[in-house]
């Protein structure tokens, strides 16, 4: 009896050393979606932007929905799949992306994005955006 006491107590001892870093799971979590978003934006407009370079200097067949005018940082969510404007919601997180002119045609910028979730502190994440199509 006295052995399963002190099972127990050492598995107690355990759990109260071990829950406190599980709860703070979520806001590394959301941390980690944000720069993933960051990372997959500016992806997006180095695409987009080769894209509109493919399109501008190729005059025998250039597909003209390869490239999508890029002039505002917030721009960039609608190149994303399934996202057609700044903010957007994915998976309870909502994502705004801060509004900032980029310039001409493959000037970059740096740009903002923050993502708030209910019960969590807000997480900004910077990403670069690169202008195209104008």
């Amino acid at each position: 009896m006295i052995e399963l006491i002190v099972v127990i107590v050492i598995l107690g001892i355990l759990a109260a050393t071990a829950l406190p870093k599980f709860i703070d799971l979520r806001s590394d979590a959301l941390r980690s979606a944000a720069h993933g978003i960051a990372g997959n934006l500016t992806g997006a407009m180095s695409v987009n932007y080769a894209g509109c370079s493919a399109t501008a200097h190729n005059t025998a067949g250039a597909n003209a929905s390869k490239c999508k005018q890029v002039a505002d940082c917030s721009d960039g969510a609608s190149l994303l799949l399934g996202v057609s404007s700044s903010p957007f919601t994915q998976a309870g997180t909502t994502y705004t992306i801060t509004a900032m002119a980029i310039g001409a045609n493959g000037s970059t910028a740096s740009c903002e994005l923050t993502a708030t979730r209910t019960g969590i502190t807000a997480v900004t994440a910077h990403f670069t955006g690169i202008a195209a199509g104008n």
